[in-house]
């Protein structure tokens, strides 16, 4: 196991590559495990998706975003950036045999869970906590407990001072998001809320999407409040089929994004990635849930509510009265 102490004063960190979950919300709420590292005396150096490097833009760690394409390609990229940063060591926050494949082809020594068969690629592989086939390991939990294990930490040490996930948006992604908003028609200063009604796939074959965001949408108009809906990559379309009475904002990166529902009243979404997105940038967010498990993957932070179960959506008018008590206690 890589070693726990802290470095000497004055000694530089070692460098620790670090694979990021390939999910939006996963990278949010792996973000106090990254920041654990670092805490235990590591450089963490961040490889991921191709919006990585705008999600950690106001953090220092170096980022390397792998856009699809060619295995060879993204074999130099990744070869390049641990050697450019003198490592090789790397934590495998992902769960896939082929992230730890790739890690070993790129000339890597990958740790993280045994997880798909990939055992023997790992050095080392670190069982998988029972907590979590048994339901009760919240995610972020579970990359922080895999932190502090390969740190070399005691299972209690490991388990301990978990915090909620936090990403304040820089400067440069709130003129990001000040920029769509007076794009999209909002006057500075201007208050709004945010209705993300999109969820990609399927959970347990069952939809991940509240049916109500369009009901919402029309009562929250009706109060005097401006609505907005904010759609990723390729789901305008479906976002605006969903709320049409909404002012469409962007597109917008995702540091963009966070700064955007950061400067909100209230977030209304699905446990998806725009859930976490918004807890760990500080908003005020209600997700609304019906087929996820809450005790696995519920946003977690100071202005972080739910409503709903695993076992069903929540009746309507709960959504309605818990958005609009929210709404009450946020500044106008």
């Amino acid at each position: 196991m890589y070693a726990k102490q802290a470095p000497a004063p004055g000694s530089a960190a070692r460098p620790l590559l670090v694979r990021l979950p390939n999910h939006l919300g996963d990278a949010c709420m792996a973000l106090p495990a990254i920041a654990r590292l670092g805490d235990l005396g590591y450089a963490p150096l961040l490889v991921g998706r191709a919006w990585a490097p705008r999600l950690f833009e106001s953090r220092d760690w170096p980022v390397l975003g792998l856009a699809p394409g060619p295995l060879g390609t993204r074999l130099r990229a990744l070869r390049a950036f641990a050697r450019d940063h003198g490592a090789r060591a790397t934590l495998l926050l992902t769960n896939s045999f082929s992230s730890a494949l790739e890690a070993r082809l790129a000339g890597l020594v990958p740790a993280g869970y045994a997880r798909d068969g990939r055992s023997l690629l790992l050095r080392p592989a670190i069982a998988v906590p029972h907590e979590w086939a048994q339901g009760t390991l919240h995610t972020s939990a579970w990359y922080w407990r895999l932190a502090g294990v390969v740190a070399g930490l005691s299972p209690a040490e490991a388990d301990a001072g978990l915090p909620a996930p936090a990403l304040e948006p820089g400067a440069t992604a709130r003129e990001r998001a000040r920029a769509a908003l007076a794009a999209a028609g909002l006057a500075p200063g201007e208050p709004y809320v945010v209705l993300c009604p999109a969820a990609t796939g399927l959970h347990r074959g069952r939809v991940k999407r509240w049916d109500g965001f369009a009901r919402l949408a029309d009562a929250l108009i009706a109060r005097g409040e401006r609505v907005l809906a904010c759609p990723g990559p390729g789901e305008r379309e479906d976002v605006a089929a969903a709320v049409p009475q909404a002012t469409i904002a962007g597109p917008i990166d995702v540091g963009g994004f966070a700064a955007l529902l950061a400067g909100s009243r209230l977030v209304v979404a699905n446990d998806s990635g725009a859930s976490h997105l918004a807890a760990a940038a500080g908003a005020r967010i209600l997700t609304v849930i019906g087929v996820t498990e809450p005790a696995r993957t519920a946003a977690r932070g100071a202005n972080a509510h739910w409503i709903g179960s695993e076992q069903a959506w929540p009746d309507y008018a709960d959504v309605e009265s818990r958005a609009l008590s929210l709404l009450a206690e946020a500044p106008a």
